[in-house]
């Protein structure tokens, strides 16, 4: 008889491989050997994508402007990629997988986040210039947050020269007249979504990673 604590080695504690002599002990779990064991690092697909997506697309849609949680976006979306590998992981043999895996299904979970998110940011901002007509209140929204940077601005280069002062003052008032055109308004929407989108899918998969490494930590291999 093999008592459990044989099953490992004594000095690394990984599981080992035990021979007996004894004919009948092969077959007393056949079956148990002839099921096929994931390796850690591989990824199958199709059921981590339904665990992405599942996921991703609450986090996605809490991430962006048209939620009043989005402060919280980055949070969101690492959550939802350490659960989609939580979810995952409950389906393989064995019940665990490596970081790197992990980080993979997060950086997929922040990639389909992320675009939601950028999608339903800039879908709601033309929904209420174009179909509700509150173009005029976002260019006065807009126009007050440029006015504000540039007063920002002016106070930082009070204590200069009077030349340098005045090329400030010029390269201040074109950059001013830009962001104030429907090309810079537009621009600077777009960049700003598409720096949200990046920065969740980072987050994505350092939260990916995070639940591998829990996972792999609590859950022991099966011999």
């Amino acid at each position: 008889m093999i008592e459990a604590e044989n099953c490992y080695c004594p000095t690394c504690g990984l599981p080992q491989l035990l021979y007996s002599a004894d004919p009948a002990s092969g077959q007393v779990q056949p079956d148990r050997w002839s099921e096929v064991v994931r390796d850690a690092a591989s990824i199958d697909w199709q059921p981590a994508l339904r665990a992405a997506l599942m996921f991703a697309v609450p986090a996605g849609l809490l991430s962006s402007a048209i939620s009043p949680m989005s402060f919280f976006g980055l949070f969101w979306m690492s959550a939802a990629a350490a659960w989609a590998v939580v979810l995952y992981v409950r389906g393989q043999r064995p019940a665990w997988i490596t970081i790197g895996a992990g980080a993979r299904i997060g950086l997929v979970t922040g990639l389909m986040g992320g675009w939601l998110a950028f999608s339903a940011s800039g879908g709601a901002l033309f929904l209420e210039r174009y179909v509700f007509h509150q173009s005029s209140q976002i260019d006065a929204d807009w126009k007050a947050r440029v006015d504000m940077s540039q007063q920002m601005g002016q106070q930082w280069t009070a204590g200069m020269g009077q030349g340098d002062a005045a090329e400030v003052e010029a390269a201040r008032a074109q950059i001013q007249g830009y962001m104030l055109s429907p090309e810079g308004h537009a621009g600077w929407e777009a960049f700003s979504y598409a720096s949200n989108s990046i920065f969740l899918m980072l987050f994505a998969v350092a939260g990916g990673a995070l639940g591998a490494r829990v996972l792999a930590r609590t859950r022991r291999p099966e011999v």
